[in-house]
């Protein structure tokens, strides 16, 4: 056996040897699926809504570990601190239910199970198809900087950004009138 292959194995970690990053991006990675399990499982459209600030948060770690400052940052701004406090000002302008919904079960959920399970699969399988070759070196450089992350995105991805930005405008104001016309009725 040649030494220089043996002294070559020997240092490079493989794959039953994880890093300390390895380690930690799995380890978030369960506890964000609990965190979003969490949400889409709950009865309580506010407790729903905190939940998902965990799996977004969890989501934006899981950006750092990868490298990724730039993507996690905008993930944690746009996402927890704006559509996640959209949907708490909805819920609160809306006046929806704070406890217990019975309106928040409608009873599919074994059909609601096979769909999401057959689509995680489904996601799954064109992840690992797509990247099977594909490794991350975490140790290396950095693959992408702020300046290429933030040229790409706003180049490509300005028009589908600002669309979103509309859209949850809307909604805000369209919450707002709800609650509005429902004062005035309980007014007259």
């Amino acid at each position: 056996m040649n030494l220089a292959a043996t002294t070559l194995a020997a240092t490079t970690p493989g794959f039953l040897s994880p890093s300390g990053v390895e380690i930690a991006f799995l380890l978030v990675g369960l506890v964000t699926l609990g965190a979003a399990v969490v949400t889409v499982t709950t009865r309580q459209l506010v407790h729903a809504a905190l939940w998902l600030v965990a799996t977004l948060g969890g989501l934006a770690v899981e950006y750092l570990l990868l490298t990724a400052e730039f993507i996690a940052w905008v993930q944690v701004l746009i996402y927890v601190g704006s559509v996640v406090v959209l949907l708490l000002f909805g819920l609160m302008l809306t006046k929806a239910p704070i406890g217990r919904s019975p309106d928040a079960d409608s009873g599919n959920r074994p059909v609601a199970l096979a769909v999401a399970l057959a689509a995680a699969a489904a996601l799954v399988w064109v992840v690992v198809d797509a990247f099977r070759t594909t490794w991350i070196d975490l140790d290396g450089p950095a693959q992408g900087s702020t300046e290429v992350t933030g040229e790409m995105l706003f180049r490509h991805w300005v028009l589908p950004f600002e669309a979103l930005s509309v859209l949850l405008l809307a909604a805000l104001v369209g919450a707002i009138v709800l609650s509005r016309k429902n004062a005035k009725e309980a007014r007259d």
